[in-house]
């Protein structure tokens, strides 16, 4: 399974159901169930976003009903990103040696 990072901001639609009901982003992550998407976890941020999800997918398909759907029950707007562990990239580009001088005038 694939691993993906969700963003999450406020609509403003969002903002006002959030204020009356605080728990009402953590009851849509039950709300919306499919099969073969886990989320992991769901944590409030400060910053630019409100929301960061980590959800575990078979693919960029299923993770995008999924983004879809809890957008919609939570009323957030929601940036997806493919992870990749970064294990799996060591070793797999050759960076080339770079050499700079400096001339300082003066020196």
């Amino acid at each position: 399974m694939a691993m993906y990072v969700l963003l999450m901001t406020l609509t403003p639609e969002g903002r006002a159901e959030a204020a009356a009901d605080p728990a009402r982003v953590a009851a849509a992550e039950h709300r919306v169930n499919m099969p073969d998407v886990d989320l992991m976890g769901l944590y409030g941020v400060l910053g630019p976003y409100d929301f960061v999800g980590i959800v575990e997918a078979e693919d960029n398909e299923r993770v995008a009903r999924f983004s879809l759907a809890l957008g919609v029950e939570a009323g957030v707007h929601v940036v997806t990103m493919p992870a990749i562990p970064i294990g799996r990239l060591e070793g797999s580009v050759e960076l080339p040696s770079v050499s700079v001088e400096l001339d300082v005038p003066g020196a």
